[in-house]
């Protein structure tokens, strides 16, 4: 009942999005510009890189205090804070209150690695830069992170448990992002050297 309570009560701090309440202030509508996502990325696209910080910073921190608050208050379960950093995630890519219409999760999944190690959560910083760079593709880094994350902790800590958690939201930003590997195939995804010259030819 424990891992539930906090599951459930992580889905819920997972639903609120900054990026909806901004398109309701700034009467942005999110699902009909950029990629169609309550994400950082598309609060970029459409409002700015204001916008794009603001929502980042709060999906990435709502996560992280989804983990530490399962940590508060169930300390003698083990990997509650993962089941919490799950459940955040799973509650930003599909929200109920907005018809499980949400982002696409790698944010909070920074916020959950922030929440369970924030050593490692810097040194994902490094290497999502890294990997971007040198792919000139966001979503190689997005990848490289939601993979060596469960890898890394499950081996440091010795527990294939807490592997298989993580490996829940591995699995489903990895089907969040489907439509990004198409089109690195068929060779019309926008890299970051081509978005940062003003190239929106792909949403």
């Amino acid at each position: 009942m424990g891992y539930l309570l906090a599951f459930l009560l992580a889905y819920s701090l997972g639903c609120s999005s900054m990026a909806l309440y901004l398109s309701k202030l700034k009467h942005v509508d999110f699902r009909a510009g950029g990629s169609g996502n309550l994400g950082a990325s598309n609060a970029t696209i459409l409002m700015g890189w204001k916008a794009g910080v603001l929502v980042g910073v709060h999906d990435i921190g709502k996560a992280a205090l989804a983990v530490f608050l399962a940590k508060v208050f169930f300390p003698a379960l083990p990997h509650v804070g993962a089941v919490a950093g799950v459940g955040c995630v799973l509650g930003h890519i599909w929200p109920l209150p907005m018809k499980f219409r949400g982002g696409k999760g790698f944010a909070p999944y920074i916020g959950m690695t922030l929440g369970l190690d924030w050593k490692l959560a810097l040194a994902v910083a490094l290497l999502i830069v890294l990997v971007t760079l040198l792919t000139d593709y966001i979503v190689a880094g997005t990848v490289t992170t939601i993979l060596v994350v469960p890898a890394y902790l499950g081996w440091v800590r010795h527990s294939a448990p807490l592997a298989l958690i993580l490996l829940v939201a591995t699995a489903v930003i990895f089907y969040k992002h489907r439509e990004n590997f198409s089109r690195i195939l068929a060779g019309t995804e926008i890299g970051l050297r081509s978005a940062a010259r003003g190239d929106r030819r792909v949403k």
